[in-house]
């Protein structure tokens, strides 16, 4: 299958534009492990421009052009970006699923849900002239209060490589949509889709500077972003190790940021469940875009009297799954995105066993493979809470396995690790799945299922997982501020007012005496 790699330039401004640098990095296909195309690589000089860009297009017009804009002129441009994607469906899935090794079939969901954000944030946008100017209740009718929500300004967007243009998207779609300004720096190890985004912008008529993107390392590009003064928010999904860099960096200028970090999150399946249906989710939870997900179902809990036949039939599908090229009709399983990730998760396995865990099946390369980072799926018993296996993020098609005899040994293993994004249980008492729900340490629990996902649902976790929520409202109140206005609503002396209010509140008597104290 044939595929056109755009060449592109940096989206700064509404324009294409060369770094200021003038460097480049490499595309590399991890089916073939050849290089396919480039990317422009931003700096720090980069980043300054954008930002620029940025604040002049919130400035622009008094800010009627976008920020202070209705909400409804906005969603417009965020429907008109939506349709385009629809359109380019296609080529956007391909270039995909060539970029960071996800089988096509899930990088055409993917495009499928991109879309759909967009469209939700559409929503909300127009949501928010309907909720603009809301009232508080105050308890003196003397005064009135009203809350307005205005964007908090410019935001920087750093985004992962397991779901380029997706990720990318729970942040720029709610940004927008409140009326901010944002620079999106996507990983250098997946960046085609975020930069046919700006392309896509620019069709639609995007009003300049309001989305800049910026390809690059993250150490000259993502670095510079997160630290940049005039950067009035940080939304980063990435690495735990990441998350504290930029948190840091953010801290320098007191600015807020959202985190969504690593995951080791377990699926904890009873004894009295469907196993084959049960299995199923397990697959799925773990192996579902090549393993490489934050929320990832990748610690199997397993109870002691079902573990036998239920992994015998686990080693069994896994090894049924079809390793191929991304692109190849039934493809479930492709390569993990870069000869670096493919060492790493090779060695999280090679340890596993020095350490006296048992490979039960995977953890190598397909025979029939000889070039791309692909790795069979791996399952792996005998596991200790000592470890690296069961406590790191290994981010690769790899699940580790433990029993539990009581619901309390469940939950409390559950519980054993610095994570706290995901987290599922399986088993047809759905009062037990509740009580179990209820104890895990987790910002998302799935019942009976592992790793649905949709626009109108908050996303986070908490401990090392992260903080704030994507998706849903909340997802967009991340890109707000909130205004009160309070109003004197008769005309009054603050002797009179004060008067009054220190019949509600005491401590208002010592303002009632700095009244008297000036005349």
């Amino acid at each position: 299958m044939s595929i056109l790699i755009p060449s592109r330039q940096l989206f700064i401004d509404g324009e294409w534009r060369e770094p200021v640098r003038k460097n480049r990095i490499p595309v590399i296909n991890p089916a073939t492990e050849q290089i396919i195309g480039d990317i422009p690589a931003a700096t720090e000089e980069d980043v300054n421009i954008a930002v620029d860009a940025a604040h002049e297009a919130l400035k622009r017009n008094g800010g009627k052009e976008w920020a202070s804009a209705s909400g409804a002129h906005r969603a417009k441009y965020l429907r008109a970006i939506a349709s385009k994607i629809v359109e380019k469906k296609s080529e956007l899935a391909k270039l995909e699923a060539i970029d960071c090794g996800k089988p096509l079939e899930e990088a055409a969901w993917d495009v499928d849900d991109v879309a759909g954000c967009f469209e939700y944030n559409a929503d909300l946008a127009e949501e928010l002239d309907r909720n603009q100017n809301a009232s508080v209740a105050l308890p003196m009718d003397t005064f009135k209060c009203h809350l307005i929500r205005e964007p908090i300004g410019v935001v920087g967007l750093i985004t992962p490589w397991n779901y380029p243009l997706l990720m990318a998207t729970w942040k720029v779609a709610p940004a927008m949509a409140a009326g901010c300004a944002a620079i999106l720096k996507p990983s250098e190890l997946a960046s085609l889709t975020c930069l046919e985004l700006g392309e896509i912008c620019r069709e639609v008529g995007l009003p300049p500077g309001i989305l800049n993107i910026l390809t690059g390392l993250g150490q000259e590009a993502g670095a510079p972003l997160a630290a940049h003064p005039n950067v009035d928010k940080i939304a980063f999904t990435g690495s735990s190790a990441t998350g504290s860099k930029v948190m840091t960096a953010a801290a320098q200028n007191v600015k807020p940021v959202t985190l969504e970090l690593g995951g080791k999150s377990p699926i904890v399946v009873f004894d009295d469940v469907d196993i084959d249906k049960a299995v199923e989710w397990t697959l799925f939870g773990c192996f579902w875009t090549n393993g490489q997900i934050c929320s990832a179902t990748s610690r199997l809990l397993i109870h002691e009297s079902i573990s036998e036949e239920f992994l015998e039939k686990l080693v069994k599908w896994a090894k049924n799954i079809k390793i191929c090229d991304p692109l190849e009709e039934g493809c479930r399983l492709g390569p993990v995105v870069s000869s670096g990730q493919y060492e790493k998760v090779l060695k999280f396995v090679s340890t596993a066993k020095s350490e006296g865990a048992t490979i039960l099946c995977g953890g190598e390369r397909p025979q029939n493979l000889k070039k791309g980072f692909y790795m069979e799926p791996a399952i792996i018993t005998n596991v200790t809470r000592s470890m690296e296996i069961w406590k790191e993020e290994v981010f690769g098609p790899v699940l580790c396995v433990k029993t539990f005899t009581t619901e309390e040994e469940a939950i409390e293993l559950a519980n054993d690790t610095h994570y706290g994004l995901g987290a599922a249980v399986i088993s047809k008492d759905l009062e037990r799945c509740e009580r179990v729900s209820k104890g895990l340490e987790a910002g998302i629990v799935w019942i009976n299922c592992s790793q649905p996902c949709f626009s109108q649902a908050p996303w986070g976790g908490k401990k090392r997982s992260g903080f704030g929520r994507e998706l849903g409202e909340r997802g967009l109140e991340n890109y707000q501020n909130v205004k009160q206005f309070c109003n004197l609503t008769i005309f009054a002396s603050l002797h009179v007012i004060m008067l009054r209010v220190a019949k509600l509140v005491s401590s208002y008597i010592t303002h009632q005496q700095w009244c008297y104290d000036i005349k």
